[in-house]
């Protein structure tokens, strides 16, 4: 980092401080002193769901409004929050911003303002698709570690309008950059997982080397997001949006080889992936080993770092048998048994994902919203 970005920083990081220090109760979802989850003050520790297309609906050619009947199913379950994607998944999802950026916001505000009325927390996901941005300004997807890049400049022009419109809202939890960033970063077959081509949605015709991402690059991309979030929001939870690392991440940014990490350096990776001034960690919850099976790990790194774990998505696919029950049983239990702080069920409401995923109030799966439901009013018992 130079020595602007880091004069920066500190200038941040004493910003926050300084707002610590006076005793105002925060906004939404904050960290303590301690390194704790708190909501108003007071201790959280909560299971919400992903709410994926409440907002993204809105942007076809006919805006769909119902998320506010969503909205409302969920307060009537007293689950607290939805984790959403606050932007298009394609580039030409982004059109509509681009020709007439009052009536975007428009629709934006609708789905803030619906969460106010019903009582439920949001929690935006900025940039869900990691290569939309760059395919937007017409740079490949490496631009996000230059911090001079347009990528760059669009990110922070956004996440300041988001920020500062809706910094005041008490149903703003907390500001997320992406989804799964840390996934495709440093590939030994990169060439093979580049960012899909659809000219049709906007995306480029052809991908190039310089659409693969490092560890390097992202980990730029989120502090840069972060620090623009922190001149307007001192307090809020900020979330990278990644899943766990990768079991090889470590030798992936290395050497680029699939050898397995040590516990070492799997917190070496957790700590830098999510780096300052995000105050949080960021993982998911789905395969038993590589999921489940370390969220002890992590949560032991988030208390050395004094930065609450969250779980951004669980979930189990297919049928309700009495398989997918008992798994999904496990993940509640592994969630409430290593007090992980906040979670959020994959995926709630989601027609684009009606065969193996979408959880809703009539479907075959709506008992996994009785589930978080039950699981809820145990975890409010704990401190």
């Amino acid at each position: 980092m130079n020595a602007r970005r880091m004069k920066l920083l500190l200038a941040v990081l004493a910003m926050v401080a300084g707002f610590v220090a006076s005793g105002a109760v925060p906004p939404g979802l904050s960290v303590g002193v301690e390194g704790r989850l708190r909501m108003r003050g007071e201790l959280f520790r909560g299971i919400g769901v992903n709410y994926y297309d409440a907002f993204a609906r809105t942007l076809g050619q006919t805006a769909r409004t119902n998320y506010d009947a969503g909205f409302r199913e969920l307060a009537a379950r007293k689950i607290p929050f939805a984790r959403f994607s606050a932007g298009g998944y394609w580039p030409n999802e982004w059109g509509l911003y681009r020709t007439n950026r009052s009536e975007y916001f428009a629709r934006l505000d609708g789905v803030v303002q619906s969460a106010e009325r019903h009582g439920i927390g949001l929690i935006p996901s900025c940039f869900w698709q990691l290569s939309t941005l760059p395919d937007l300004v017409g740079e490949p997807c490496n631009r996000w570690g230059e911090t001079n890049s347009r990528t760059i400049a669009f990110m922070r022009e956004y996440t300041r309008e988001l920020v500062t419109r809706y910094g005041k809202s008490p149903a703003i939890w907390g500001w997320e950059f992406g989804n799964e960033y840390n996934l495709p970063a440093d590939l030994p077959n990169a060439a093979q997982h580049r960012p899909p081509i659809v000219p049709n949605l906007g995306t480029p015709a052809q991908r190039t080397a310089d659409d693969e991402l490092t560890h390097a690059a992202i980990r730029v991309a989120f502090r840069e997001f972060a620090l623009e979030v922190r001149k307007h929001d001192p307090q809020r939870i900020v979330i990278s949006g990644n899943a766990f690392p990768r079991v090889s991440a470590w030798h992936q940014a290395k050497e680029k080889s699939w050898k397995r990490d040590t516990r070492e350096q799997f917190a070496e990776v957790l700590s830098a992936d999510n780096p300052l001034p995000m105050n949080t960690l960021s993982v998911r919850g789905y395969d038993v080993e590589s999921d489940i099976g370390r969220l002890p790990q992590a949560m032991d790194v988030a208390r050395s770092l004094k930065k609450p774990l969250f779980v951004g998505e669980f979930g189990v696919p297919g049928a309700s048998t009495e398989e997918t029950k008992a798994k999904f049983t496990a993940i509640l239990s592994a969630i409430e048994t290593n007090r992980v702080p906040i979670s959020a069920l994959w995926v709630y409401d989601f027609d684009g994902q009606a065969k193996d995923w979408n959880v809703n109030t009539t479907n075959g799966r709506s008992w996994q919203l009785d589930a978080i439901q039950q699981a809820n009013e145990r975890m409010r018992t704990l401190r």
